[in-house]
């Protein structure tokens, strides 16, 4: 079976980054041209989505939540990262500022959406801790049963608190451009990066935020 789309409009027009939905049945496709970024549906070919300027310019890479079916993540040569949400695409859910040029990657963790990886031409990595828009947003409930009154009590202080969404770390190995960032397919808590220098680093999940989430 093959199909096929193209884009219409003037001037040359070329996909800078194309990533498949793992909802859907696998039947949606998000690419990236220029500063645009829309979604097709496999089945017919057709647009079904179109978020016109995304970024205010070149957009570099797209990446969908894993758990949450209708979130994407972008980012872009304007140095922000946004979330969008493709049912309402007139604003962004989020953004994040944090690099201070092009942004070549962005990838969500497998197991634990609220991570997030970012790999930017500032020669930093970065990694965020998104769990406002993360398909926990509370944490892990806790029984009422298993908490004795003090655990009780301090439970419910906890629950009063907004939710933050943070910086967790920022990488700072690299001497170039990181033009790829890559969580490894068999450790959630590990990552790789790749940069214009030749150098390849490891790094691991700080082991405290590893334990906030699975504690």
């Amino acid at each position: 079976l093959s199909s096929s789309a193209a884009l219409e409009g003037k001037g040359q027009l070329k996909f800078t980054s194309g990533r498949w939905s793992p909802h859907h049945n696998c039947t949606q496709i998000a690419t990236a041209n220029d500063t645009t970024v829309r979604g097709w549906d496999t089945r017919t070919m057709r647009q079904i989505y179109c978020i016109e300027n995304a970024h205010g310019q070149l957009v570099r890479d797209l990446d969908f939540n894993p758990n949450k079916q209708y979130y994407l993540a972008s980012c872009g040569d304007d140095c922000k990262v946004k979330f969008w949400d493709t049912r309402n695409v007139t604003e962004p859910v989020k953004t994040l500022e944090e690099h201070s040029h092009w942004v070549w990657n962005v990838r969500y963790n497998h197991s634990h959406d609220q991570l997030i990886l970012t790999g930017s031409s500032d020669s930093r990595v970065i990694l965020s801790n998104m769990v406002s828009i993360s398909s926990e947003p509370f944490g892990h409930m806790v029984d009422d049963d298993e908490l004795s009154d003090q655990e009780d009590q301090h439970q419910e202080e906890k629950v009063k608190e907004p939710l933050q969404d943070s910086v967790i770390a920022t990488y700072e190995e690299h001497e170039d451009s990181v033009y790829a960032v890559e969580w490894s397919s068999a450790d959630p808590w590990l990552f790789a990066s790749l940069s214009y220098d030749g150098r390849l680093v490891i790094n691991r999940v700080p082991r405290a935020l590893k334990y906030h989430i699975l504690l």
